[in-house]
């Protein structure tokens, strides 16, 4: 290498650190949620998600079936809709919907966003809970596109909540289908931002997405098996799941598929025991999923298990009245393997809401 051509790379990794950095700045309190789409072979599509959180937040698996009757959580004024598409999903703290997979294959991530900025209260269209706002789309919709176009139309309010643990609940929402298309829905100052596109395969937290995809194009220039990111921030692991959900072993091969998402979405989560005094957000994995859309089947380790679970979504029976059903783990860390028939029957739980609705 010339001595002008070293000098203008270590010009250019110096700007990139710099740049970094000064990113790094302003996302210091970003949650370190993280989401990725794995393209394999032979239309392998899965989805693979981090949570990380302060605190363990309750999570047990829900088998919800056709034709529930559904609300926004929000009592008077809220959005009213019936399921169309049965859904296996994560609850967080018995009242919300972080995370699932419907029987057509479409996946909702709900991550945090410090950033987010709701409609006002007085905004008279129907509501959803942010709690409610992953069940809806679960609920409603079998592909991205249909999704998309029914959001765009902006008719309901997404209403923001109050953790258990006092945290604000500002998130944004991620979804994929099984043909590999996403979209993220978030809002900023107010007002419905939608980022649709099959390219869009990764989602941390802060800042708003648009940012992000500015940041992971910087990163893009640069060899990134030598110059990745190595820290818990948002914008590393953006860039780390960006690299290596397309640098793995691209299978047709299902086992091979979720075991490469796995590989991925364990280099993106936090240790457990992290969390940052000047940053009370940034904190340990706590669980992760892995959604194979074509095979329908949802994987989950809770990071205190010695393993993973799954369930065959193609073998529940997701028919109206066929009940709700539910798979305790709370108190359960040693379950693994197929538990696709260890469902009982349950109420359903009912979504957190502010306490002024």
């Amino acid at each position: 290498m010339s001595d002008f051509k070293r000098l203008m790379r270590q010009l250019s990794i110096s700007c990139l650190l710099l740049v970094t950095m000064t990113l790094l700045v302003s996302i210091r309190d970003a949650t370190a949620c993280t989401r990725a789409v794995y393209f394999g072979k032979d239309g392998q599509i899965v989805t693979g998600r981090s949570m990380d959180w302060v605190e363990d937040m309750q999570t047990n698996l829900w088998a919800f079936p056709r034709g529930m009757k559904r609300d926004g959580g929000l009592g008077k004024g809220s959005l009213e809709w019936t399921s169309q598409y049965g859904s296996i999903v994560a609850s967080v703290y018995e009242g919300g919907t972080a995370d699932g997979m419907n029987e057509k294959g479409f996946v909702a991530n709900l991550l945090y966003l410090a950033e987010s900025e709701y409609p006002a209260a007085d905004d008279k269209r129907p509501g959803v809970s942010i709690t409610a706002w992953a069940q809806y789309l679960l609920d409603n919709f079998a592909t991205v596109d249909e999704a998309v176009a029914e959001i765009k139309k902006d008719t309901f309010r997404v209403v923001p909540v109050v953790a258990p643990n006092g945290a604000n609940g500002t998130v944004h929402l991620a979804i994929s289908d099984s043909t590999g298309d996403s979209a993220i829905f978030e809002y900023v100052k107010g007002k419905l931002v939608i980022h649709h596109s099959k390219e869009y395969q990764v989602m941390t937290n802060s800042p708003t997405y648009d940012k992000q995809i500015a940041i992971n194009e910087y990163w893009k220039d640069f060899d990134g098996a030598v110059m990745l990111p190595g820290t818990v921030r948002a914008a590393d692991r953006f860039a780390r799941a960006s690299y290596y959900i397309n640098a793995c072993q691209q299978s047709a091969n299902p086992r091979e598929a979720v075991a490469a998402t796995f590989s991925v979405m364990r280099n993106v989560s936090v240790p457990r025991g992290i969390r940052k005094k000047d940053a009370p957000n940034v904190s340990s994995t706590i669980w992760l999923t892995v959604a194979n859309q074509k095979s329908r089947v949802y994987y989950f380790q809770d990071t205190n298990s010695p393993g993973a679970l799954w369930v065959k979504l193609d073998k529940i029976d997701f028919k109206e009245n066929t009940g709700v059903r539910k798979l305790t783990l709370v108190g359960k860390p040693d379950t693994t393997g197929d538990q696709t028939a260890n469902f009982e029957n349950s109420e359903p739980f009912k979504f957190l809401a502010p306490a002024e609705e």
